[in-house]
């Protein structure tokens, strides 16, 4: 990320990874109950397609909370929560952990990083992501979805034994059931968020519309948000879908969007849209200023270490 320019203060790549999980676990925590009833309202409809709004359980993002406070408790706002924070460990220490490093990588070494390796330095580390943690999400996305069980008692009743039950029933395979899509995701997602916030943190320091310090990060997270929830949505949905289905449910990633458009029509892809943006637009903001202050301090801490008596 732009922003910092004296050498002695520049972040290392450990602190780099280790900052962007951390702070990544802080948005969750935040944030998770906003992306609970994302996966709800977009997996509305799958199993027999509605008629009209009288068949809906679920209406907006406050209605699906309420929703499912009353009907399964609070708790259920935070399913899968585990699995959730192991996700955001080991997917954002790389997608975002390493995404300077990828940049300097494509530029050799240039300060002057263009919008095309921005984009593959975005793309690369978020393919990264999900060729390890893949498995993170798949569980985590399942325990959200676990409602529709609920006639017959729980899916899965721990996060190890989602990860072993998956496993056994739907071979190791399952783990990383909507692996292409969701590498596509990733791809999208990274490079709309990471790309637009480094974008937006450069303008508005070159212009000196702000000092780079939280009013600049925060504004900067707040527009890399809106602008991830437009282009990642369709492919959000599609990923949510595929990776809560049956084994026999869809043939592939195509087959699910196919399924899609034609049972439920094109405003399907973008199911769950505010509270998608709700839940980006903030997580981003929390996220980013989290890092940025995270990062300062881990370097600072770092450079006393480092400093002789």
């Amino acid at each position: 990320m732009v922003g910092i320019k004296p050498k002695d203060l520049t972040p290392t790549a450990a602190v780099k990874c280790f900052g962007a999980g951390t702070a990544a676990c802080i948005a969750d925590l935040v944030t998770f109950p906003l992306d609970t009833a994302k996966v709800r309202l977009q997996i509305q409809g799958e199993s027999k397609p509605t008629k009209g709004v009288e068949g809906l359980k679920y209406r907006g993002v406050f209605g699906t909370i309420a929703t499912m406070v009353r009907t399964e408790g609070p708790r259920s706002l935070y399913n899968g929560l585990v699995a959730g924070l192991q996700r955001q460990m080991s997917f954002a220490s790389v997608r975002i952990g390493l995404y300077d490093s990828m940049k300097q990588f494509y530029t050799r070494g240039s300060e002057n990083a263009s919008i095309g390796s921005r984009l593959l330095a975005g793309s690369t580390t978020g393919a990264m992501a999900v060729a390890f943690a893949q498995p993170t999400d798949v569980v985590k996305v399942r325990f959200q979805a676990q409602v529709r069980a609920a006639e017959g008692g729980k899916r899965y009743n721990g996060t190890m034994d989602a990860y072993r039950t998956i496993a056994r029933d739907e071979g190791i395979k399952g783990l990383w059931k909507g692996c292409m899509p969701n590498i596509t995701r990733n791809a999208i997602v990274n490079c709309a968020e990471l790309v637009t916030y480094d974008i937006l943190k450069e303008l508005i320091l070159k212009y000196d519309l702000m000092t780079d310090n939280l009013p600049c990060h925060f504004t900067a997270a707040f527009g890399a948000g809106f602008c991830t929830t437009v282009v990642a949505s369709p492919v959000d949905v599609v990923k949510t879908r595929f990776m809560n289905s049956s084994p026999a449910q869809y043939n592939s990633a195509i087959n699910c969007a196919m399924t899609m458009l034609t049972q439920e029509g094109p405003t399907a892809f973008y199911k769950g849209f505010v509270p998608s943006f709700l839940r980006l637009g903030s997580w981003n903001i929390v996220m980013f200023v989290s890092y940025e202050q995270i990062k300062r301090a881990m370097t600072k801490v770092q450079k006393s270490w480092e400093s002789p008596f």
